[in-house]
């Protein structure tokens, strides 16, 4: 079959080269290590110039993309002003997050206030801030859009199953396609522009068959569009590219099919391409897969214990100074790979329950129910290296729980080859 006029071939782009994902996995950055073993107090440590070569390898994938960083993975100034030197913008859920992106050095037209939830004042305040794209999913969103932000750009969310997902995300946001037909037509009478569609496959989609089916409601809802007059000019994948260094809650390296999920997207969107009558631009908002592996936390041990449990068996707990409610958030899903720097790998490991510090039953690795292999030696004041933990590290750490403080955030400058900036 051959292709039309001026449009490239998908296959035949060359892939850019990766780290290998059990590089990843096993072992931090040269720069990160050496930053990790330096630290002499607990922190969490960017690698800013890791970070720019995942931002470099996304748009090799995918030519073309107009990335829209999820803040809220890292609001971090030093990895945010990084970001946007090289062309990114940003998917803000608030005032405060579209003022962050503004600081950082984003202009007001790469920024999208991507929440669908939103009163009438932050719609006013993101509209004097200068932005002027939108999310919604409901006809009440759109009136008070038209209201407080006339003539804006919006685009209509559709629902996903999220199946596939470690966090699904599939009932507080979007729409189903009869809906979003609905959501738009009353954008245009409003006066407001209904400039796209999105989805959200789930946060750490671990599968290729979730995209497809999320292109599928995309194909046939633009159809239903066009049926009645709107013509879309953008769709936005949203977020959902995974991380590669995450384990699962036994500490099994998960793996997710980067290479089939960067392949279904670049076939979808070809496909969406070729039902539009106007060119469509391809929107995506990744979060954890540009930051997550590219973060490490420095903490310390404080206890490694071993008590009777309640079903009559001995248990080890290793307590550490950093978990659930100091950066390590996302513990309920998925164990990050620990490195303990002053015990040699090989010596001999018991099964323990990994947990933090706090006095609360929550905080603990998979519930507390998943021991994963540790050194039998540890001692209380041993350095630890939490790998992977670059994304929700600050924005989900808590103010003071327990009287522990958020960690201090380090960010490693470095110097990348000079990437070219998104088109519009």
């Amino acid at each position: 079959m051959s292709l039309p006029q001026g449009r490239e071939d998908p296959r035949a782009r060359p892939r850019p080269t990766r780290p290998r994902a059990a590089a990843v996995r096993d072992s931090p950055g040269d720069a990160l290590a050496a930053a990790l073993a330096t630290a002499g107090t607990d922190r969490i440590v960017y690698d800013l110039t890791g970070i720019a070569h995942q931002y470099d390898a996304l748009l090799a994938e995918l030519p073309g993309t107009r990335v829209r960083f999820a803040l809220k993975a890292c609001p971090v100034d030093d990895v945010l002003r990084s970001l946007a030197v090289r062309g990114a913008g940003f998917d803000a859920a608030s005032p405060a997050e579209i003022t962050q992106a503004l600081h950082a050095g984003a202009e007001p037209g790469r920024i999208h206030y991507g929440n669908t939830v939103k009163s009438d004042h932050d719609i006013a305040e993101a509209h004097r801030l200068g932005v002027r794209t939108f999310a919604t999913d409901s006809v009440e969103d759109v009136t008070a859009i038209a209201r407080h932000a006339p003539g804006a750009r919006v685009f209509c969310r559709l629902a996903t199953s999220g199946q596939g997902a470690l966090w699904g995300l599939n009932r507080k946001f979007g729409c189903t396609p009869d809906d979003a037909v609905l959501v738009l037509r009353t954008a245009r009478a409003a006066g407001l522009v209904p400039a796209g569609l999105s989805v959200h496959v789930g946060s750490q989609q671990m599968t290729g068959e979730a995209w497809q089916e999320a292109f599928d409601t995309l194909a046939g809802t633009l159809t239903a569009l066009a049926g009645r007059g709107i013509v879309p000019d953008h769709v936005n994948l949203g977020g959902g590219l995974p991380a590669l260094g995450y384990r699962d809650r036994h500490g099994n390296p998960l793996d997710p099919p980067l290479d089939k999920i960067f392949t279904v997207i670049r076939e979808g969107t070809d496909r969406l391409r070729g039902l539009a009558s106007t060119p469509l631009a391809l929107v995506m908002e990744p979060g954890r897969h540009l930051v997550a592996d590219h973060g490490a936390v420095r903490a310390h041990v404080l206890r490694l214990t071993r008590r009777r449990q309640p079903d009559g068996e001995d248990a080890h707990w290793l307590y550490l100074s950093c978990g659930k409610f100091n950066g390590l958030y996302e513990m309920d899903q998925v164990t990050h790979r620990l490195v303990f720097p002053t015990h040699h790998a090989e010596a001999g490991r018991v099964r323990a329950v990994v947990a933090g510090p706090t006095c609360d039953s929550d905080d603990a690795y998979g519930g507390g129910r998943h021991p994963v292999s540790v050194p039998r030696s540890v001692a209380s004041g041993d350095p630890v290296w939490i790998l992977s933990a670059g994304a929700y590290a600050t924005s989900y750490t808590t103010q003071g729980f327990n009287g522990i403080r958020p960690l201090p955030c380090v960010c490693l400058p470095g110097t990348v080859p000079d990437a070219p900036e998104e088109r519009h």
